[in-house]
């Protein structure tokens, strides 16, 4: 797993719920605040067009599993204790919830779409509270949190910059080295920020301000999910914050309705591959006239929304937001490795990745030792600096040590 999807959000807006319908794994849901204290970590998965659908032939996964043809790849998620308005000044508990988000590369903000929850986290009246205030709220936070960081080592930073060699855009990737700014992430954010002309010394807390929330958004994108759906009164609201915030990407979600799905798949009382639009019952005869009349609340629920979304939002986080491609190691001559395990493994890539970049990730002395690449699926040979497609299968070709 290559990268951390991180769960963020008020207490009791459904994080808990969403990551265990993502993970199967056991996790207290309470709807009061502050359930979640330790984060939560577990495996998730982000679907992927299986390439051995192109070859006619049936994979073997050794990490994660395939339904068919559709390759389920596994990611890590970790949902975190709720946020509360103030937290990167340690309210509630900010401070811990902020660090434990530092391994985070892509961030699902799991929003109470219902407006039955109010900023704390407790319970109030349906539809009581808007919750574009949420969306404002976390944001903030964040770009706060870095602001925080920054600004209290500022004028020691700002004089470093002066007295010694380092750049400004140096010592600010030092600075906030546990969030995965890099020096190239911190140069454009200067620019950005158009502070490049002006020396640090100068620069206002507002700057830093400014410039924090750039950093963050290269460190640390949000996508909103926008849960419980099956509420009425979510939907006016989902409208109505697509109409308000034109540059945020919202999916809505019913992570209740998901992990019911999940639950029953496990006890083989449904087939249900997630993402899907419907499922099929397997026991409807041990099933009770409520757990049928459940059942088919979440079929009508699914035949209006496509699907429950949380499987929606896993992918989107990681190919449509982190735009991450997946491709396939595999040979011209064999697809099967050593065990005869077919197409076994799928690597999740950065964006542009090439060729070479490929062969490291598998492994280092693949790279080292790198000479050329072949397309399986095309049956060509391809250069190392050759840029990756999502699906690729690609046999790597090394130099005798």
């Amino acid at each position: 797993m290559s990268f951390t999807i991180g769960l963020v959000g008020k207490p009791s807006a459904g994080k808990s719920t969403f990551f265990k319908a993502a993970t199967l794994a056991e996790v207290d849901i309470a709807a009061y605040p502050f359930t979640t204290i330790k984060p939560n970590i577990g495996t998730g998965y982000v679907r992927v067009p299986c390439a051995d659908k192109f070859f006619n032939t049936q994979c073997n996964p050794r990490f994660g599993f395939c339904l068919e043809h559709t390759r389920f790849v596994p990611v890590e998620i970790i949902d975190v204790a709720g946020l509360v308005p103030g937290a990167h000044e340690g309210k509630g508990l900010g401070n811990q919830f902020l660090s434990d988000l530092n391994q985070a590369d892509v961030l699902i903000h799991v929003v109470d779409a219902s407006g039955s929850t109010n900023e704390k986290g407790e319970p109030i009246g349906t539809g009581n509270h808007d919750p574009a205030k949420d969306v404002r709220f976390l944001e903030n936070e964040m770009d706060l949190w870095y602001a925080s960081i920054l600004w209290s080592n500022w004028k020691k930073l700002a004089r470093s910059s002066g007295m010694t060699k380092q750049s400004i855009e140096e010592l600010i990737a030092e600075q906030l080295s546990a969030m995965k700014v890099t020096e190239t992430i911190a140069l454009k954010a200067v620019e950005e920020a158009d502070l490049k002309k002006q020396h640090p010394e100068t620069w206002s807390e507002n700057d830093i301000k400014r410039l924090s929330t750039l950093l963050r958004k290269n460190t640390k994108p949000i996508l909103v999910a926008l849960n419980k759906i099956d509420i009425p009164t979510a939907k006016d609201n989902i409208d109505r914050l697509k109409q308000e915030f034109h540059n945020t990407l919202f999916i809505p979600c019913s992570a209740e309705l998901e992990l019911a799905l999940r639950e029953a798949t496990k006890k083989e009382i449904i087939s249900y591959i997630p993402g899907n639009k419907d499922f099929k019952i397997l026991k409807k005869d041990i099933l009770s006239e409520k757990q049928v009349q459940g059942l088919e609340f979440i079929q009508k629920m699914l035949d209006e929304n496509g699907t429950t979304g949380v499987q929606h939002i896993l992918d989107s986080a990681v190919f449509d937001f982190l735009k991450y491609i997946a491709v396939f190691p595999g040979g011209m001559n064999n697809l099967s490795d050593s065990k005869g395990n077919v197409l076994p493994d799928c690597f999740l890539m950065p964006p542009n990745s090439t060729a070479k970049k490929f062969a490291f990730a598998i492994h280092t002395d693949f790279g080292k030792h790198f000479l050329y690449a072949m397309d399986v699926k095309k049956k060509i040979r391809i250069s190392g600096d050759h840029k990756l497609e999502h699906c690729d299968v690609v046999e790597i070709i090394n130099a005798a040590k």
